[in-house]
């Protein structure tokens, strides 16, 4: 028998059908089942939450008109800010002049949490909410600063939190996807990286559901395609993707043979699921939500509908937080209120019911922007609005639900609303405490990129315990 000197190592691994590249994916791309088991390991957390609904206001929603009010900043209404506070602003020229809210406060709830004017739906759930008043990120401009929130950081590339969470907790629902995006509002555009699988497989990635037409891109088939003929067809794709990757030993091409069969099933499963007309009528006055017309209201009593059908995390963007004062957006005079209107009563609504369901114990509910805005107006020529620039420290966030202590206050800032004094938290921070309640720890939930683990909170982090129930 002769043998071939040159054949090397490598190659009677693969030749074997037990390439590096064969046990790399058997290792990384493990089912969702076998990565449920995995969190029986020793090292697993109690979960308090197994869902999450993040409903994010994308611009920047004033928490000094909504949550946090400074009677010392009134007081010195049109005062300039003191020199001590030397800090860049993102579009501020000139002198800054502090600017005291144009909105009144008050107490609600046994918690007595504070909560303006604007927001009296979610007043009347005040008992729900843990409140953060004290939460920094890294970057005052909307694109770094959007990405820090959803991926742990500024620079695009990392996998968002939805896909981690895919890629850690696996689905609930082999017919659904385990992470969805909805989008409403409008105003400052928003890139897919935000809710992007990063170097992860690409089946971790959100899946954006439309408002209008079919929820996702060419769901239906052709008129022409029967389902007999569409299951041959994917049958004969997956017979040839298969001969790829045993070639190739491409990671990939088993994530496009998933999402293919993921499709198939969607294609029963998601218009059902969309389907609002379902509910009662009681429920759509509750959220605010007109049937037939897409809103943050409709988005927000979907959002239900899927952590109910078991999908993992559904993200919501509503545009039109950038309250400048100037464009069509507005300032915090005009601008701010109608969004608040868009968001307040459908907000509530879905406590409220996920509560009624028994689901809020279970999931987790997070209400924010990317930053904050400044104590101080931002003056423009062309209008008079009140308007007001990007603020990256000591904003506020709120949670409920999944294991956060209900109506808790945590967190403090100054007199006028600028640097955080109390119970200062980082993106990191919010991340690891969020994770924490999944039964995820933030330091184990790891993928080797370019040499080294990487992970959602990077080499940061801590779990705030003061936050949990």
């Amino acid at each position: 028998m002769n043998v071939n000197a040159s054949l090397s190592r490598r190659a009677v691994l693969t030749n074997s059908h037990l390439g590096l590249g064969a046990i790399a994916l058997h290792s990384l791309l493990c089912d969702d089942q076998s990565r449920a088991a995995d969190e029986s390991r020793p090292d697993a957390l109690p979960a308090r939450a197994k869902n999450v609904i993040v409903l994010t206001m994308s611009g920047g929603p004033s928490q000094l008109d909504l949550f946090d009010p400074k009677p010392e900043l009134s007081r010195r209404d049109g005062q300039r800010l003191p020199e001590t506070y030397n800090e860049k602003f993102a579009q501020i020229r000139g002198e800054p002049m502090l600017m005291a809210s144009p909105y009144q406060f008050s107490r609600h709830g046994e918690s007595g949490a504070a909560f303006s004017e604007l927001l009296p739906h979610m007043a009347g759930v005040a008992d729900d909410f843990t409140i953060v008043r004290s939460l920094t990120t890294e970057s005052f401009n909307h694109d770094p600063a959007m990405t820090m929130l959803n991926t742990g950081s500024t620079r695009p590339g990392r996998p968002s939190m939805g896909a981690w969470l895919s890629y850690g907790l696996g689905s609930e629902n082999k017919d659904l996807p385990g992470f969805v995006v909805l989008i409403s509002g409008a105003g400052g555009a928003l890139g897919s990286h935000a809710w992007g699988s990063g170097f992860l497989p690409t089946s971790h990635q959100g899946v954006q559901f439309r408002s209008a037409h079919d929820p996702v891109l060419f769901l239906s088939d052709p008129t022409w395609m029967s389902r007999t003929s569409r299951r041959r067809s994917l049958n004969a794709l997956h017979a040839l993707n298969q001969i790829e990757q045993q070639q190739t030993r491409d990671r990939e091409i088993e994530t496009r043979i998933k999402a293919y069969e993921l499709a198939f099933r969607m294609q029963t499963s998601v218009p059902q699921l969309v389907d609002l007309s379902q509910e009662t009528a009681a429920t759509h006055r509750l959220y605010g939500a007109q049937p037939g017309q897409p809103s943050f209201a409709a988005n927000c009593l979907l959002a239900r509908r899927m952590v109910e059908q078991g999908v993992r995390f559904v993200q919501l963007f509503h545009r039109g937080w950038d309250h400048h004062g100037f464009g069509h957006i507005g300032g915090i005079d005009v601008g701010l209120p109608e969004r608040c209107r868009d968001v307040d009563q459908a907000t509530a609504g879905l406590i409220t019911d996920l509560r009624e369901r028994g689901l809020l114990e279970d999931t987790l509910v997070v209400w924010g922007g990317e930053f904050g805005r400044t104590p101080v107006r931002q003056k423009s020529v062309l209008t008079t609005y009140l308007g007001r620039d990007h603020h990256r420290s000591g904003f506020t966030m709120l949670v409920a639900g999944g294991g956060f202590r209900s109506g808790l206050t945590y967190g403090k800032t100054d007199d006028i609303g600028y640097f955080p004094v109390d119970g200062q938290m980082s993106m990191h921070d919010l991340h690891a405490t969020l994770l924490h309640t999944l039964g995820i720890n933030h330091e184990h939930l790891t993928w080797r990129h370019l040499g080294r683990d990487f992970r959602l909170t990077d080499v940061a982090g801590r779990v705030i315990h003061d936050l949990l129930s």
